[in-house]
């Protein structure tokens, strides 16, 4: 179930400072300088296995700027769409008339929110939490988020506080269907499972939540995600576009294999490559489905693939299918394709079998020295899955060549078929295993050391 918690409160009560605490980041900007934080932040709060979206708003001042303004809606956009919302206080001074105005439109959002008040560590003789009791708030929690004081409190509670009730997930391999607005990615879905499940618009932006369809192919279940078109300048947006954004990168954190689609009549533009690196950046494997072919004539199709962008060493690591979301051509081999990258993205490897690429590999193009040091791989193990992670131990770890490290990767993504799939390479640098059996000098033999050296400098 989707989750997102907002903070919000004045300016400068520390709205930052403890989103940071319980993202456990440095996303928000910290200073004592009052409305620095002008945009929304979103990061992840864990709860063991549970994740939930949690927002970092500006302050909400009474100001007559434009800014000002804009900043407090942004605000109230995130409280209005959160499942819980944090209204923060500085217990180190007294209420005054914005936090009562911010208390008076809460309560009238009818919403789940927890009163903190924050700055509990300074000293003053603020009545703010008697004048809270007096206007009907009695679940008060104390905290200093500076100096992390009764934040493990306050994350029980929060985790208490989130909606118990779940939404039973049809069981499946999960498929998130993204890509720009009006690339055609409902009309596909459609197509694909031969029902009008979602509505179809030439007007961009028609989808605005992330709905799940489960499907069934020779007896296996699929289930499709699909998103809301993501738009450029999606960060400074508004409620709709901001939380379909969200939504939409929540859903590629919970599937198995994302389906990139591409308008192909519009070609491969930035906004494309952007989103297909974020989602390579949550470790997730991707295919490009190029659709809309049917509009294109030959010399269209190779101008398609000639561009810089498509021919660019970033794209060329994906498997790129042509199909026809209205047609329903090119379905089969996008299908088999995409259900055979879950297979090999979720694939564990031995060591033995590791161990004997990675010797191939050494033997084939021989480590360079490092710092007068030859560089020695000594054994390779697999670590995880999205992305595939393999853990590479040796006797060097930070001052690896980038071209062999390149080599190494580009070698085992090709020996284990691991196109559209993202790999993590990890260097660690191997323990001495006599370390501990190393005589240690003694006081009177390190002086007679240092002596010996200071006489063989001195003739030299």
């Amino acid at each position: 179930m989707f989750t997102s918690i907002a903070i919000i409160g004045r300016p400068n009560v520390g709205k930052s400072t403890l989103f940071n605490k319980l993202t456990k980041s440095r996303q928000a900007i910290v200073s004592d300088f009052s409305g620095l934080t002008k945009d929304r932040n979103y990061g992840y709060i864990s709860f063991g296995d549970q994740k939930s979206l949690i927002i970092d708003t500006g302050g909400i001042a009474q100001d007559d700027s434009i800014l000002k303004e804009d900043i407090a809606e942004q605000a109230w956009i995130a409280a209005e769409e959160s499942n819980l919302i944090i209204f923060l206080l500085d217990g180190s001074q007294n209420l005054n008339k914005e936090d009562l105005d911010i208390l008076t439109r809460l309560r009238k959002l009818n919403k789940n929110f927890i009163t903190v008040l924050n700055k509990i560590d300074k000293k003053s003789q603020s009545l703010i939490k008697e004048d809270l009791t007096k206007k009907g708030l009695n679940d008060i929690f104390e905290i200093s988020a500076e100096h992390s004081r009764n934040l493990i409190d306050l994350r029980t509670f929060i985790k208490a506080s989130l909606p118990k009730e779940k939404l039973k997930a049809p069981e499946g391999k999960k498929i998130a269907v993204l890509g720009r607005p009006n690339a055609g990615k409902s009309t596909f879905i459609n197509k694909f499972i031969k029902q009008d499940r979602l509505i179809v618009s030439e007007i961009a932006g028609t989808t605005i939540d992330a709905i799940s369809i489960p499907f069934t192919v020779n007896d296996d279940d699929f289930i499709f995600i699909d998103t809301a078109g993501i738009r450029k300048g999606y960060r400074n947006a508004h409620k709709v576009e901001y939380f379909s954004y969200v939504r939409a990168m929540h859903s590629v954190e919970e599937c198995d294999v994302v389906i990139f689609i591409c308008d192909a009549t519009e070609g491969l533009v930035d906004q494309d490559l952007k989103i297909i690196n974020m989602i390579c950046e949550m470790g997730k494997p991707v295919v490009i489905a190029f659709n809309k072919m049917d509009l294109l004539s030959k010399k269209e199709k190779d101008k398609l693939y000639e561009s810089k962008r498509a021919q660019s060493s970033f794209v060329d690591d994906f498997i790129k299918i042509e199909i026809s979301g209205i047609n329903g051509t090119g379905f089969k081999r996008l299908f088999r394709i995409t259900n055979n990258v879950i297979d090999i993205a979720q694939k564990k490897y031995t060591t033995a079998a590791l161990n004997k690429l990675l010797s191939k590999f050494v033997l084939q193009s021989a480590p360079p020295s490092v710092g007068g040091r030859q560089l020695k791989l000594k054994h390779i193990h697999f670590g995880g899955i999205n992305p595939t992670t393999l853990i590479i131990h040796s006797n060097q770890d930070k001052k690896i060549p980038q071209n062999y490290r390149k080599y190494l990767e580009n070698s085992l993504r090709e020996a284990l078929k691991l196109q559209s799939i993202q790999l993590k390479l990890i260097f660690r640098k191997s323990e001495n295993p006599f370390k501990s059996k190393i005589n240690k000098l003694t006081e009177r033999q390190v002086k007679k050391r240092q002596r010996m050296m200071k006489h063989v400098r001195k003739k030299k």
